[in-house]
């Protein structure tokens, strides 16, 4: 039966080959608009490189310290005063990697100026994340100490810098005037990546920061490495604590200052602040969002389907003159639609799939990889299914109300 209702299916879409066209258009374009959003959108969400170890590590971005009787407010990225005072106490913290903010530098070649972002990085960062050496190494905690002007580059540092030279470790790069002496080349990291993704890392103490200066609010973030995903919940209720112990500084009443999961650091700097992550909020509003941008097109195919089926009147009246149930016919209806989706839906992917390769090849967001992955397949196959059955339920069930005798006059 399902070949006979694939057959019909076949011949109703070459029969009017304009609707065919806007039908197959509008959700082909829908849905690659919708697998090119989810790939990136989990590109930025689900581990990846360099950090891949997101479920057992904590992030800290922000404080903020208010006066709430006069509504003043300060808030900024944290110090390295703040962490290695405070957070490096933490008992159930096994590692914790901080970096800087990324800071532009000018260097020269060839009489052209290339820009370098940089960070400032402590020994741990190297070991909190996953970064693949292709040359050399991560600085060390002498290399630290001494406050040596040693760096990390990038491959794209090394080919923007220093051409087509096989090796480049050891010799020097310069950037505002100051000579680093480069140890390691790692591989590039994406943009989407956010706080980990530069062009040359730097030990932190070089930076022109005041080490002796005690203020708690400066220029860098943090990842909180637990020995275990299990150990996250007591990382954070320890970290909460100590945050409660820290002096507030003179003029301000309040302190709030958050180690959260990945999923929460994105959701509180999106739509939440400092006493709230806003993950439901921010779920409600990307879910909001789809189900909005799926609608347009479905109600435009079911409009579409109910001209469709009303074109095909007459065989419906004769159909049910001769004993076919409503059931059947609604049932008809949807499976046709149902082929009707899963072709646009086809097609969709075979679009995606050019999309995400065009946005690959033209390094439109800096080194960024995106993929057409298990999950966005399975999330493209419930958009199918939800076009489908949307928009074909209610033209069938429409249909099947149809009276005979003025479906044979039609």
């Amino acid at each position: 039966m399902l070949k006979n209702y694939f057959k019909i299916a076949v011949a109703v879409l070459k029969r009017r080959k304009f609707f065919t066209f806007i039908s197959l258009f509008g959700i082909s374009f829908t849905l690659t608009i919708l697998m090119v959003v989810t790939a990136l959108v989990d590109k930025m969400i689900s581990p990846d490189y360099p950090d891949y170890k997101r479920d057992r590590s904590l992030y800290i971005e922000r404080i903020e310290i208010k006066n709430s009787k006069e509504g003043w407010m300060n808030s900024s990225n944290v110090s390295v005063y703040f962490l290695e005072r405070y957070v490096s106490t933490l008992k159930n913290l096994q590692k914790m990697g901080f970096t800087s903010s990324a800071k532009a530098s000018n260097a020269y070649v060839n009489n052209k100026k290339l820009v370098i972002n940089y960070q400032y990085t402590n020994v741990d960062y190297w070991n909190v994340l996953e970064y693949k050496f292709l040359e050399g190494k991560a600085f060390a905690q002498k290399e630290i100490d001494n406050a040596e002007l040693v760096a990390v580059i990038t491959e794209q540092t090394k080919k923007a810098y220093f051409g087509d030279e096989t090796s480049v470790v050891g010799k020097y790069i310069s950037a505002d005037n100051i000579n680093y002496k480069v140890i390691g080349v790692v591989k590039n990291v994406s943009e989407t990546v956010r706080n980990f993704s530069g062009d040359m890392y730097l030990p932190y103490t070089i930076s022109k920061d005041n080490r002796d200066n005690q203020n708690i609010m400066g220029g860098y973030n943090a990842v909180l490495l637990a020995k275990s995903k299990a150990d996250i919940p007591k990382l954070k209720k320890e970290f909460d604590q100590m945050v409660k112990k820290v002096p507030i500084p003179k003029d301000f009443d309040k302190l709030y200052c958050n180690a959260d999961p990945f999923f929460t650091s994105v959701s509180r700097r999106i739509g939440g602040d400092s006493t709230n992550g806003a993950v439901t909020k921010v779920i409600i509003l990307a879910s909001g969002f789809v189900l909005l941008f799926l609608l347009l097109p479905t109600i435009n195919l079911v409009n579409i389907n109910i001209t469709r089926i009303m074109e095909r009147s007459s065989e419906i009246g004769v159909r049910k003159a001769f004993g076919a149930s409503s059931k059947t016919l609604v049932y008809q209806f949807i499976v046709e639609n149902m082929i009707l989706t899963f072709l646009g839906g086809s097609i969709g992917i075979i679009l995606s799939l050019v999309v995400i390769a065009l946005i690959n090849g033209t390094n439109f967001i800096s080194n960024i990889n995106l993929t057409m992955n298990f999950a966005v397949l399975c999330y493209s196959f419930l958009a199918c299914l939800f076009f489908g059955l949307i928009s074909g339920v209610y033209p069938a069930w429409r249909m099947s109300k149809m009276n005979v005798v003025k479906a044979l006059k039609a």
